[in-house]
């Protein structure tokens, strides 16, 4: 039997956290590294990527960064190609990179909704596509992590086009869980609810702006519909992107793990 050390290791795995340059991102890609694993960080920013880079360098680990557009597949096939030029092989994606802009249903252009839609879902299909294939090709299996949300489940108000994409993502969890299992490549989806980032914040703004509420109500607000009475923090995320990249979930696929304070229950 396995000790809980032995179950977490990650040494020799190599993985992909896209816009692993920030936020929830980062916390995933620097965890990742902890537990052993060879990070390639893909972001549009990659300076925010390389920074990322450097602070898992400094704890011990190994990472390297790339620029990418998370909703390009000419982008998924070269961060494929880059990550087993560096580390020799692909065991773990994280489908990470996504936004959240805010906007009524009634005043969401097409060009809004295509851009959510685009990197949200598109962009996760293709990059999982994109791994999928090579793992495939080695026959060695391999773990697609994609992140959900909890607004794919209940609509909050305000993000019409990333409810449906986050659903989308929900769904597309399932379907290629369900045909890839033959291939021992497993699909599970996190979907976390109110965190603590930079975006948030932004988010933060942008609702204010649109309900003329201030910060501070919104926050009460949000805290009073968490039964853990505060919104999370990145690495709480991570923690369980780790696991379910662990070999603690050798049994799991089409799960979408559910990371809101309680949220959902209220």
């Amino acid at each position: 039997m396995a000790t809980i050390s032995e179950l977490f290791d990650l040494s020799g795995k190599s993985t992909i956290v896209t816009g692993g340059g920030t936020g929830i991102g980062q916390a995933i890609s620097m965890r990742l590294a902890e537990a052993g694993a060879s990070v390639m960080i893909t972001d549009i920013n990659l300076e925010a990527g390389n920074q990322t880079v450097e602070m898992i360098k400094a704890d011990g680990g190994k990472a390297q960064a790339i620029q990418a557009d998370a909703s390009s597949s000419s982008d998924a096939k070269k961060t494929a190609q880059a990550t087993i030029d560096a580390f020799g092989r692909i065991d773990i994606l994280v489908n990470n990179a996504g936004i959240y802009p805010v906007s009524p249903v009634m005043e969401i252009s097409e060009a809004l909704w295509d851009r959510v839609l685009d990197l949200n879902l598109k962009g996760t299909f293709l990059y999982a596509q994109s791994i999928a294939e090579v793992m495939i090709k080695t026959g060695q299996g391999g773990k697609i992590i994609n992140m959900a949300s909890v607004d794919g489940m209940r609509p909050t108000g305000l993000v019409a086009h990333y409810n449906a994409s986050k659903g989308g993502v929900i769904m597309l969890t399932k379907a290629m869980a369900l045909e890839l299992a033959p291939h021992r490549i497993l699909v599970n989806a996190v979907a976390p609810g109110g965190i603590i980032t930079t975006g948030t914040a932004q988010t933060g703004v942008e609702m204010q702006q649109a309900t003329g509420k201030s910060l501070e109500q919104m926050a009460e607000d949000i805290s009073k519909r968490m039964p853990l009475g505060r919104m999370g923090e990145p690495d709480e995320v991570a923690r369980v992107v780790l696991f379910l990249a662990s070999r603690c979930a050798d049994y799991m696929t089409g799960e979408i793990v559910v990371v809101d304070g309680g949220y959902l229950l209220s």
